[in-house]
């Protein structure tokens, strides 16, 4: 049985945690299924795009770039190899959009990150596309709450156990905050973090993943950021 020590470092993620990201990749969906509606159903489209997301991941990985190239294969074979030119130059034109979108904080994040920024070490913790990730975390405006920045390609039990050994104490002495159980808190609860569920209103179907039972002590689920301040005071 592992003895709990003090809570020395929190693991922030950014997508839908700190800031909104799968609402833009929805709207874009939906413009996808638009230029297609010559060809199949909104929701036959939907359903091909969502499996060239889940075979491209281990080729794109995560974000906007590997996003298009899916919305791109997706397009050739609805149309069956007919889709026109100019569709193909809208669906880049929608994925630069989307690289371009402007950062919109979640709320209670900025004040949550101030109060418990200097008393604990605070890591962002974040995986996609490099140039955007970093991108939206300088627009955000809250990169000087954080001590380290970490942009990975997967979140797996092995990646935390990597982090929070290098820029805290211990994995135990660690709290991994997000809104995605299968990404940000089922791998570091297995790393022997806490981990703490945010949800969000809207959650990419490949990030869906069982809930923890109620036995798992170092499980918890908040309404929103704004709580986290009070839950960790009464940590045990």
């Amino acid at each position: 049985m592992t003895t709990h020590q003090p809570l020395t470092a929190i693991g922030f993620d950014a997508d839908d945690t700190l800031w909104q990201n799968e609402y833009f990749f929805r709207l874009t969906e939906e413009k996808f299924s638009s230029l297609l509606k010559d060809y199949a159903e909104s929701d036959h489209i939907t359903e091909r795009l969502l499996a060239a997301e889940r075979r491209n991941l281990e080729y794109y990985g995560y974000g906007v770039k590997g996003f298009t190239l899916s919305m791109i294969e997706t397009a050739i074979e609805v149309t069956e190899d007919k889709v026109p030119a100019s569709v193909l130059h809208d669906i880049l034109r929608t994925g630069r959009e989307m690289l371009r979108h402007p950062i919109e904080t979640l709320p209670h994040v900025r004040e949550t990150l101030e109060e418990l920024c200097g008393s604990y070490r605070l890591i962002l913790v974040t995986k996609g596309d490099l140039f955007d990730q970093e991108r939206k975390l300088a627009q955000s405006g809250l990169g000087e709450l954080f001590d380290a920045v970490e942009i990975v390609s997967e979140k797996t039990q092995e990646t935390y156990e990597r982090i929070f050994h290098q820029h805290a104490e211990t994995p135990h002495q660690s709290m991994m905050v997000g809104n995605s159980l299968k990404s940000d808190i089922l791998p570091a609860i297995n790393a022997g973090s806490w981990g703490v569920h945010v949800p969000h209103d809207l959650t990419w179907a490949l990030e869906h993943a069982e809930t923890p039972s109620d036995s798992e002590a170092r499980f918890y689920c908040i309404e929103h950021l704004g709580l986290l301040p009070g839950l960790i005071s009464e940590l045990p």
